[in-house]
This record gives structure tokens, C-alpha cells and sequence, in this order.
């Protein structure tokens, strides 16, 4: 062991005339294991938190949203040419339209959405999201069936609404009368009920067969595309690839477009939260400022005798460099295992829970990702280091003979 290392160690461990410098130390090392714990579970929940809505927004809508210039006459011949292009992984049809759903005196606004039920599980997750019911259930009706309808669960919980039961749907979109436009009605059976993690989707949303939006929109044509690539981070480039092709008479945008004020907000949040919680890491640093400073102090006659033995001025600020960085490596391991472990605790057991209507989610996920740990890591080792520098420079600059006058 470099001796350097060795009188680094030693002056840690004072003794009890000096134990005040011990506590010192002890309080800096506890404040940057704190800082470097808080900073790496902030950075794990506001990572979780944008995962897992960005998660819940792609398994309950498309990746790519493409629309035809003049409208789409025939999807079929739209979804075979969209889906040989390379990395496309599906593409469905989709109807939008708004409706009043009702049952029982029980009423709610929704967004009614028309699909293929053969197309619509390649693009979204409403197939393998049923809780109750059967996807295949999904159909126009017949002579003696209603046609099927799958909503979510917080709709069906406001309705009261249960598989088989049977909700009247209201749309603006009528028929012309001698009394007037009267809005279009028609009854529908429930065939499923599903989850997409989504409060938006759970609780205001209807999914029906392509025909029987048609139906109840007055509409013959899908309103536009969807759909589902291989890479979702390469989706802006492939949605403006698509926009050339068929001599401009695509219109595409993808997911991050759409959501572009969603995500940046919370990256803001991300930055924000990371600056003032690392302001921890600096107060700490300003103790090891402190407690080597006092430290100087107290071994000025040490530092004369280890001069008059021949050390040089770069070994003593070795000294009290290493005994710096000691207090960082050791408050940042244990700051950091610390982190990880709460953030993988919090996580896998969803202690907190909070509101899905505002939040999208019923808790709150905490990603660890390895690049915001070693971010962190070095941060808090570069922050210990520099707050080295003048406690040591101070100690290498020390006379032997102004340490030894007053012994």
C-alpha cells in the first residue's frame, strides 16, 4: 500500500482527541451515499414513469398514422402495399367517430373506433388486453344478433355493463326527417371488455367492426392507416419515407410527433428534478471541503514532520486528496447499491400508487437504466474530487517551520 494511501486511511480513524473530524467525515460520506441514493431513484422514476406510459400510449395505439389524399377507396389494396414496406410489422384500417353510450340510465361519452378484426391485433393490444369476453366475438351481428362491441373497463364499471348485456349507442351523425336531422341510435352487444393500462382508452372507448362504425358515422370509407414497425424510436424517419411514396399522396405522422408536448414535458421534469436533487451531492461535497480543511488543521504539525522526513509537497496533497476521494468512493458505492436496491424494491412490490386518471398508471414504475448510473457515478466522483483540491493544495503549501514553531 502507497504510504500516501496508508496516512490517508489513518487520519480517518482519529483518535478521541480528534473524533469531531471523524464525525466530519462520517456526516460528509453519509451526505453524498444520500444525494447519489435520492438522485439515482429520481432518475429511475421519472425513466419508469416516461417508459411506462410511452408503453401504455404504443400497445393501445399505433406506431404510424397514415392518411390518403382523396381518402382511402380500398384498404385492402392500401394494407398489402403499406405492409411490404421493410420493417413494417402491421398495418389495419381504423374509423373514428364520437358517441353517447348508454345503458340503464347510465350514460357516458365515447370514441367509438372501427376495425378489421383479422388486421387490428397485428397493429394494437386489444386482443391480448381482454379481461373478459372474446376477441373473435367481434362481428357485424346477424338477423337475430346485435352487432358486438369491446369497451373498456372503467366504462363498463360506469355503466354497469357486463359480456352479453347489450348498451344503446347514440351518434350525431343522423338521417334526415321531416322533423330535422335526427341523430342515428342503435343497439349493441357487449363482447368484451378490456384493459389497456390507458385511462383514456379504459374508460372512453369503444372498438366495433369496420361496418358498423360505417353505420353509425354515415361514412363508407376508414378516416386513415395504422401502423406497427419493428423499431418505434425509427418511426419519425419511416413516417416521412412514407410521405414520398405514391408521388406524395400519403400523409404520415408517427407517435413521437403526436405526443412530442407529453415527452417533453417529461424530460423536463426528468432534467429539473436530477439539478435539484444533485445539489445534495454538492452540499456534501462542501462538508469534505470542510472536514478536510479542518483536517489540515489539526495535522499541521504531522504535515511539518512528514516534510523534514523528505515528503515531497505532490505526496502530502496526495494525502489529503486520497483521504477526499475515500470519503466519495465509499458514499457513492453505498449511495449507489442503495439507489438501485430501493428503486428494484419500489418497483417489483408497486408500493406507491396513484391516480390512473391523471397519471395513466395505477403506480409508480422505476426503471433503473445502466447509462443514469454511471452518469451519477462519475458525476458524484468528479464532484468529491474537485472539493479535494484546496484542502490539499493548502496542506502542500504548509512551512515546516510555521507547523513546528508553536510545538
Amino acid at each position: 500500500m502507497p504510504y500516501e494511501l496508508f496516512v490517508a486511511l489513518r487520519y480517518l480513524f482519529a483518535k478521541r482527541k480528534q473524533a469531531f473530524i471523524s464525525v466530519i467525515s462520517l456526516v460528509s460520506m453519509l451526505g453524498v451515499t444520500v444525494g447519489v441514493m435520492a438522485l439515482i431513484i429520481a432518475l429511475a422514476l421519472m425513466t419508469g414513469l416516461q417508459q411506462g406510459v410511452r408503453d401504455r400510449m404504443l400497445g393501445s395505439s399505433a406506431h404510424i398514422y397514415v392518411f390518403r389524399t382523396g381518402g382511402i377507396t380500398d384498404y385492402q389494396a392500401e394494407v398489402t402495399r403499406l405492409a411490404a414496406v421493410p420493417d413494417v410489422l402491421g398495418v389495419a384500417p381504423a374509423l373514428m367517430a364520437q358517441a353517447l353510450v348508454s345503458k340503464d340510465g347510465q350514460q357516458a361519452f365515447i370514441t367509438i373506433k372501427g376495425i378489421d378484426p383479422a388486421l387490428e391485433p397485428r397493429v394494437t393490444e386489444v386482443a391480448a388486453s381482454l379481461t373478459s369476453g372474446r376477441f373473435a366475438d367481434l362481428d357485424d351481428g346477424g338477423e337475430e344478433r346485435l352487432p358486438g362491441i369491446l369497451i373498456g373497463h372503467e366504462l363498463a364499471g360506469k355503466l354497469g355493463a357486463q359480456v352479453g348485456d347489450s348498451v344503446s349507442v347514440l351518434t350525431p351523425n343522423g338521417t334526415l326527417s321531416p322533423m330535422g336531422v335526427m341523430p342515428r341510435q342503435r343497439r349493441l352487444t357487449v363482447v368484451g371488455i378490456f384493459t389497456l393500462g390507458l385511462f383514456e382508452f379504459d374508460q372512453a372507448y369503444g372498438f366495433v367492426t369496420l361496418a358498423t362504425a360505417g353505420r353509425l358515422a354515415g361514412k363508407v370509407e376508414p378516416d386513415h392507416l395504422e401502423l406497427r414497425v419493428r423499431d418505434i424510436y425509427a418511426a419519425p424517419a419511416m413516417a416521412d419515407s412514407l410521405s414520398s411514396l405514391d408521388d406524395g399522396a400519403y400523409l404520415a405522422q408517427d407517435w413521437a410527433d403526436l405526443n412530442r408536448s407529453l415527452f417533453s414535458a417529461l424530460w423536463l421534469e426528468k432534467v429539473a428534478i436530477s439539478i435539484a436533487i444533485g445539489l445534495i451531492v454538492m452540499v456534501a461535497a462542501l462538508n469534505i471541503v470542510a472536514s478536510l480543511v479542518l483536517l489540515v488543521m489539526e495535522k499541521s504539525r504531522d504535515i511539518a514532520i512528514l516534510k523534514t522526513m523528505g515528503a515531497s509537497a505532490t505526496s502530502i496533497r496526495r494525502i489529503f486528496m486520497l483521504q477526499g476521494l475515500v470519503i466519495g468512493i465509499v458514499g457513492t458505492v453505498v449511495g449507489t447499491a442503495a439507489g438501485v436496491g430501493t428503486a428494484t424494491v419500489l418497483d417489483r412490490m408497486q408500493v406507491i400508487k396513484i391516480p390512473a386518471d391523471v397519471y395513466q398508471l395505477s403506480h409508480l414504475p422505476f426503471t433503473v437504466v445502466p447509462r443514469d448510473v454511471v452518469f451519477v457515478v462519475l458525476a458524484a466522483l468528479v464532484i468529491c474530487f474537485v472539493a479535494t483540491i484546496y484542502p490539499s493544495r493548502q496542506a502542500a503549501r504548509l512551512d515546516p517551520a510555521e507547523g513546528l514553531r508553536h510545538e
